[in-house]
């Protein structure tokens, strides 16, 4: 299998920028691999929060991640501030790709790239439901 090209920044539409802490770094001296995660994380609900679709104490619905994965290509190491781009890859009736990439400072090819996928589900029941339409409307403003 061939492998993947880290993708150039002008393949997203969105970015979040998060400074990096002394503590992100390993014993190898960059950034560990579970920060990642954390990253995707809070690009995707920053971003959904700012848009005023995800209100964690009053949203009829929750978003729940199903699967996330994450391809490394070049290590970010403190005080690098981290570039996530965001698009949304698929828009299903309950379920959302995020697609991230992640970009060391100014750096034009992203050193790691990831997918989230979220379902909404009912808070109460934490079961599927269909996306509210006006989380549907901000999620497509991401598609590519």
């Amino acid at each position: 299998m061939a492998r993947q090209e880290p993708e150039a920044r002008d393949c997203y539409p969105h970015f979040v920028s998060i400074t990096t802490r002394w503590m992100d770094n390993d014993v190898y001296q960059h950034v560990n691999n579970v920060h990642y995660y954390s990253f995707f994380d809070t690009a995707v609900n920053e971003f959904m929060m700012r848009r005023g679709v995800l209100d964690l104490e009053a949203c009829p619905v929750i978003c729940l991640v199903v699967e996330t994965g994450c391809r490394y290509f070049s290590p970010l190491a403190f005080p690098d501030t981290v570039y996530c781009g965001l698009r949304v890859a698929h828009l299903g009736t309950s379920s959302v790709r995020f697609e991230i990439g992640i970009f060391r400072n100014e750096e034009p090819r992203a050193a790691a790239q990831g997918h989230f996928i979220h379902v909404t589900c009912d808070r109460q029941t934490r079961r599927p439901v269909p996306m509210p339409a006006d989380m549907r409307a901000v999620l497509e403003a991401l598609r590519t």
